[in-house]
């Protein structure tokens, strides 16, 4: 768990994680998630500390599970369709738990979330899998 592997992927995904999220979340959909904001429940200025301590934890935790999901077979697509999947059960499945359950955004809202979740984690799974991959001993 604690292998040289899962924490240089951590380490690597949690940067790639924060600078990505900010990209796509922070700068590139905001004026449309603005449009689909029901009730906007945002703090005005986000905690930053929490933000990059929230994805070391779940890179951290995404990389374990690669490990195992991986069997020591490591390539990009593999990790894109790891994390892919990450991005259907956040996305999808817990977007739609939410959609049925809170007033944060209408349903196009919802479903470009989806769509980027599934986009976002797939990349985060290949960074991960491309340093799994370069960090696996060589045989």
């Amino acid at each position: 768990m604690f292998s040289k592997s899962n924490l240089l992927a951590t380490l690597v995904g949690a940067i790639v994680m924060f600078f990505l999220g900010y990209v796509i979340w922070g700068l590139a959909t905001v004026d449309f998630f603005t449009e689909h904001t029901i009730v906007n429940a945002m703090k005005e200025v986000p905690d930053m500390g929490i933000i990059a301590l929230s994805n070391i934890i779940a890179v951290f935790a995404l990389s374990t599970l690669y490990s195992k999901w991986a069997r020591g077979h490591h390539s990009t697509g593999q990790g894109f369709q790891f994390g892919a999947w990450i991005g259907v059960f956040i996305g999808i499945g817990m977007g739609l738990l939410h959609y049925a359950t809170a007033n944060f955004m209408d349903l196009t809202g919802h479903i470009a979330e989806a769509v980027l979740d599934v986009v976002f984690f797939g990349i985060i799974g290949a960074v991960i899998a491309v340093v799994y991959q370069k960090t696996a001993k060589k045989e």
